[in-house]
């Protein structure tokens, strides 16, 4: 079995640009339009997208990997890093290196891609890490370097990277090649196919001991920010967090090819998806500022303090809707006051109540967000199936 760097064609990636150029334009609508929803937001509200997107993409590239991380000790490290705020917070090491990595990103969408960012960005994210021999460095053991999957006892190998040997001298034609296809080298390519092949060309080197998929991404999400040419985060490593098996599926399809065009039709799809999942983030706090501008000095601390945690939650709220302990937990409030605080809630049209007696429970009374699924065909149509993020 040979692999795609072992074909005589590596690395001269082939695909259709017909298949991608209803997509491409779309991404470049997209993107006006988050612009445009944001310019609406107050200041505030547009560095709580840039936290809560950042946020997110910080736990779903770990969590893709097997690493879980404390959301409360993430999102203060970000806001520190971004310079909105310093609380007394411990933050753990895990924590600390990928919101070092992701606000990096969003800092210095413009800057080169350079081994040494690579170098930096690979000791982020590896921060805790006592394992692993090189860190901060490509990788040179003598080993091959395999990605294996399946139950212990029969693994089966689903990739077999190029030997540490030739480790230094593809990340250097991978590094020239990143630079030269950029929005201002001479051969610019468009950004969903440059993110695609970025990623896939970066991941069949495999040039680190581990932390590949979490750099592999954040190099693709570079190349976006840079198509869009503003900075901001698209959110790519949250939906592929969502789409996990396609995208480890799309991935195994095209490693011992270069025609590659299946796999930047899918990581095309995938990326629109991301647009609407943060367009629908955005909305969210569009929906909230409206709800507090409603209920301005008709709601008591309590509830205030009890919608604020809601909407900490995100688009999909609270895993199973709010119960009346949850509100006794959040405000300190007595189980009466608490009855008396949600009904007046529901009544002003800030929450919606469902169930009965010890089922009950409570969902902000906001609109249904939609996250079209984004098929890209072979003929380079596009179909979205409408789903629905917090219904």
């Amino acid at each position: 079995m040979e692999w795609n760097w072992q074909q005589p064609d590596w690395p001269t990636f082939e695909w259709s640009e017909a298949r991608l150029a209803k997509a491409e334009r779309l991404f470049l609508v997209n993107g006006g339009v988050f612009w445009g929803k944001l310019d609406t937001l107050s200041g505030p509200n547009q560095d709580l997208v840039s936290v809560e997107t950042i946020l997110s993409e910080a736990i779903t590239t770990s969590q893709i990997e097997g690493e879980h991380l404390d959301r409360e000790s993430l999102r203060s490290s970000i806001r520190r890093q971004l310079g909105l705020g310093f609380d007394q917070r411990q933050v753990g090491p895990p924590e600390q290196g990928i919101a070092e990595l992701m606000t990096a990103l969003y800092r210095d969408w413009n800057e080169p891609l350079s081994h040494q960012s690579l170098f930096d960005w690979h000791s982020k994210i590896c921060l805790s890490r006592r394992d692993l021999k090189e860190v901060g460095s490509y990788r040179s053991h003598a080993e091959s370097m395999q990605i294996v999957f399946g139950q212990v006892g029969s693994p089966k190998v689903h990739f077999e990277a190029p030997p540490s040997a030739c480790v230094t001298r593809e990340m250097k034609r991978f590094v020239e090649w990143y630079e030269s296809t950029g929005p201002n080298g001479p051969t610019p390519l468009p950004a969903l196919a440059r993110a695609g092949i970025a990623h896939l060309y970066f991941v069949s080197i495999h040039p680190f001991e581990d932390g590949n998929g979490r750099v592999g991404r954040a190099i693709a999400e570079k190349v976006l920010i840079q198509g869009l040419g503003r900075p901001c985060v698209i959110g790519l490593a949250t939906n592929m967090c969502h789409n996990q098996k396609e995208y480890y599926a799309a991935l195994s399809a095209c490693n011992q090819s270069n025609q590659i065009t299946d796999w930047l039709a899918w990581m095309g799809g995938i990326v629109l998806e991301a647009q609407y999942r943060t367009h629908a983030q955005v909305e969210f706090l569009l929906e909230k500022t409206r709800l507090f501008d409603r209920l301005a000095d008709q709601l008591n601390e309590r509830q205030v303090t009890a919608l604020m945690r809601m909407f900490r939650e995100g688009v999909n709220g609270f895993r199973g809707g709010l119960s009346a302990g949850n509100y006794v937990s959040i405000t300190k409030a007595s189980t009466a006051t608490a009855t008396r605080d949600l009904a007046d809630l529901v009544a002003k049209g800030a929450l919606r109540r469902s169930g009965e007696r010890k089922h009950t429970r409570y969902s902000l009374a906001i609109a249904a967000f939609k996250i079209p699924k984004v098929r890209i065909h072979a003929d380079g149509h596009l179909t979205e199936a409408v789903e629905f993020l917090n219904e």
